[in-house]
């Protein structure tokens, strides 16, 4: 399947979740969304969220910090676009529809970039990744809040049983958090600075990547 077919379907499947994604995500996420936020906001006020859906973690933020948040969907972004709106928050500086493998911004323009729960949807990885790096400042960190499979052992065993179910919502267990440390061994640029397991009992991880000075 093409690129674009990808894109076309994902931007399908976004639009029939957009109406119920709060209710199904909001309390599970919580504690993964605000760890994140934290530790993008810990690198400086500027910060990209990429993929940021709801704009469930937007309230999240300080009120001193600059968020841009992009996302493919646009019925997504409706619903983020009406929270800043009814809550009045004004560090939210844009909301735009965008490809995270195609970012329209300059080089070295964020002190982080956070994703959320989305790494291991986008089709292509490491384009995105490639991406988070151009547009992050030297000595600034993508910060990732994902589901990444256990490498081994009984648990990864009861992933792969779980699999169809994981899959159906969007973690994918295949997808393991070595992907993201080898891809950031090779660009020689980054460096993986913490990976450590978040509620609920480890299911999601919080890895922080930073960009050499």
């Amino acid at each position: 399947m093409s690129d674009g077919a990808t894109t076309v379907l994902m931007r399908k499947a976004y639009a029939r979740w957009a109406p119920i994604y709060d209710l199904v995500y909001d309390k599970l996420t919580e504690p993964a969304a605000r760890a994140a936020v934290n530790a993008a906001v810990a690198c400086g006020p500027k910060v990209l969220e990429a993929g940021v859906g709801t704009g469930l973690s937007l309230g999240y933020y300080p009120r001193h910090a600059e968020v841009y948040g992009v996302d493919l969907s646009e019925d997504m972004l409706r619903r983020a676009q009406d929270k800043v709106e009814k809550r009045g928050l004004s560090h939210v500086k844009s909301l735009q529809v965008m490809d995270v493998t195609r970012l329209g911004f300059p080089d070295e323009s964020f002190d982080a970039v956070t994703a959320q729960f989305i790494i291991t949807l986008v089709p292509e990885p490491e384009t995105a990744l490639d991406e988070f790096m151009r547009v992050l400042k030297p000595g600034g960190e993508i910060v990732l809040a994902n589901h990444w499979g256990q490498p081994s052992g009984p648990i990864a065993a009861l992933e792969e049983l779980a699999s169809p179910v994981a899959k159906a919502i969007g973690w994918s267990s295949a997808f393991k958090a070595a992907r993201v440390e080898d891809w950031a061994r090779r660009t020689g640029r980054m460096e993986v600075v913490e990976l450590r397991t978040l509620f609920p009992v480890g299911f999601f991880k919080l890895m922080r990547i930073r960009k050499k000075a």
